[in-house]
């Protein structure tokens, strides 16, 4: 192969891994239209908002699952962080119910900074793989939600108006909760994008060590990334108890499938370095066009995981396809 076709060839492949957004929007599309034509309901605006409404928690935790995945790492306990920070937070709101919804929602957040820090920490200081770390942590955080509540639920009842009102009303015509997911997409955008520290977590995860050569503090990037999944998940917990009204012992379980479902789906490559928030918000809308398309043309709601996992499974080996084809060009470039 001439070295102006191994050039063309390498620029197309950039070119599609660098339109994945695109490429999930027209998917997308063309999903509403298949599914519009299924059941009318699915366009109307009372559907468009539940929609949003369903994929707006998952969007804040896939938005801190996907940084942990760009350091090449991953979180598999975000959905056990997620039910801890609830239940407490649900219990200490039933017992204290002077607290604000700003309070509740800071003090979940600073549950879930905690439990972030010790998967960083046993990640950078204990040298314990990610997957390995975060596995124990999930059994363990979803444990103790079951230690604090003794199996007992946090009901409505036992919980304020104002605090359950706190995702139930709108700004703008936009559902709070789905206006909070946007500014969590905003500023989080902003962070990975026009700041160094967001930067050198894309750095970290292209080449750790050359990371390190150029100075970046490795462990200090890596800690970050699970502490600002923790946060992410502990907001995320608040906010699922206000909507649903309910603190329950097996809240959020298999959330993680989705969180990480959104992030891969969304083009954060498993290998690390790559990924952007727009794509994180498109994976999560398609998750939950799926999962609202299967109620409406009443297929049975246990298709949902194996659809899930069918997604998960094209959107890897694409990376990995793309990610191959890539360092294949680069390598025969270099040697030509």
């Amino acid at each position: 192969m001439s070295v102006i076709a191994r050039k063309k060839r390498r620029s197309v492949l950039l070119t599609i891994a660098g339109v994945r957004e695109t490429g999930i929007s027209i998917f997308i599309l063309l999903l509403v239209v298949v599914v519009s034509l299924r059941s009318p309901y699915f366009l109307t605006v009372s559907n468009i908002k539940d929609v949003l409404m369903d994929i707006a928690i998952l969007s804040i935790v896939a938005i801190g699952e996907a940084m942990v995945i760009i350091t090449r790492g991953i979180d598999l306990s975000v959905a056990s962080t997620l039910a801890l920070a609830g239940m407490a937070v649900g219990m200490t709101i039933s017992s204290h119910p002077e607290i604000p919804p700003g309070g509740a929602l800071l003090m979940g957040m600073g549950i879930g900074a905690v439990l972030g820090s010790v998967n960083g920490l046993l990640v950078t200081k204990g040298h314990i793989p990610p997957i390995i770390t975060t596995l124990g942590t999930m059994s363990i955080y979803r444990g103790l939600v079951f230690a604090i509540s003794g199996g007992a639920w946090v009901d409505a009842d036992e919980m304020t108006k104002e605090f359950i009102g706190m995702t139930k009303g709108e700004i703008l015509f936009i559902p709070n909760l789905v206006f909070m997911a946007g500014i969590v997409a905003i500023i989080s955008y902003y962070f990975l994008n026009h700041t160094s520290t967001g930067r050198q977590i894309y750095a970290l995860g292209s080449n750790p060590t050359a990371a390190r050569v150029a100075g970046i503090h490795v462990h200090r990037n890596l800690f970050l990334a699970y502490l600002i999944s923790g946060i992410l998940c502990g907001m995320g917990g608040v906010l699922w108890i206000s909507r649903y009204a309910s603190a329950q012992s097996d809240t959020a379980v298999g959330f993680e499938l989705q969180a990480i479902a959104a992030a891969v789906v969304g083009g954060v490559s498993t290998l690390g370095g790559s990924g952007t928030i727009p794509g994180v918000l498109l994976g999560s809308l398609l998750l939950g066009i799926v999962v609202n398309a299967l109620s409406l043309v009443h297929i049975s709601p246990f298709w949902k995981l194996a659809v899930q996992g069918l997604i998960i499974l094209a959107a890897v080996v694409t990376d990995a396809l793309l990610s191959r084809r890539l360092q294949q060009s680069r390598s025969a470039e270099g040697t030509s």
